[in-house]
């Protein structure tokens, strides 16, 4: 039996809606207290999401792809060499109007509260999801071997970062595994109302 070929490659416009799927399944739980759009509408809300908003200069996703299929992406971003903001316009309302005005206000606010804004030096990985069917192969692994590679050859940073909720102790155990340690532990009531979770664990990777 031959095995199919595992490559990462840049996020291309083609895998938007795959991802959006991929994201649903990775974060359905932290988005069921913010919207109760089904999973469909989510993905939809995550395709035209990159669809229409720009991307942030100083950032990246990469999506896992065997025979054609996305089964992994992680988005990783730091901080520009300029502080320069670019300006970023609302996407227009139309490519969401069948989402209906009031999820995609929330789902636009939880999103902007998950935001970091990583500092000098530090890559900050905003999400990393791995299909449900290829958990458990090595997926998260090589994402991961990606993301210190990219660090490691950049001059300008050292230190891989990510946030893991306090009720998954399960993931926070994975990254402890891959010589991330906890740098700090925050509680926000905001976080609490919004996705249920009030606890989150910053952790880091020094690289260099």
């Amino acid at each position: 039996m031959t095995t199919v070929p595992i490559t990462i490659e840049p996020m291309q416009t083609k895998y938007n809606l795959q991802v959006g799927h991929l994201l649903v399944h990775g974060f359905r739980g932290k988005f069921q207290n913010l919207t109760n759009m089904n999973d469909d509408d989510l993905a939809l809300f995550f395709e035209k999401l990159f669809e229409h908003l720009p991307t942030e200069p100083a950032s990246q996703r990469m999506v896992v792809l065997q025979d054609g299929e996305v089964i992994g992406t992680m988005s990783i971003k730091w901080k520009p060499e300029s502080d320069k903001k670019q300006k970023q316009e609302l996407p227009s309302w139309k490519s969401f109007n069948r989402l209906g005005k009031w999820n995609l206000l929330k789902m636009l606010i939880g999103l902007s509260l998950l935001d970091h804004k990583p500092q000098a030096g530090e890559c900050y990985i905003a999400d990393i999801v791995v299909h449900p069917d290829h958990r458990s192969k090595g997926i998260g692994k090589l994402l991961f071997q990606w993301a210190r590679h990219f660090v490691q050859t950049e001059p300008n940073l050292g230190v891989l970062s990510l946030h893991v909720v306090g009720s998954n102790p399960r993931a926070k155990h994975l990254y402890e595994l891959l010589s991330f340690h906890t740098h700090l532990q925050k509680n926000s009531v905001v976080r609490h109302l919004l996705f249920n979770e009030s606890k989150w664990d910053y952790m880091v990777l020094n690289l260099k």
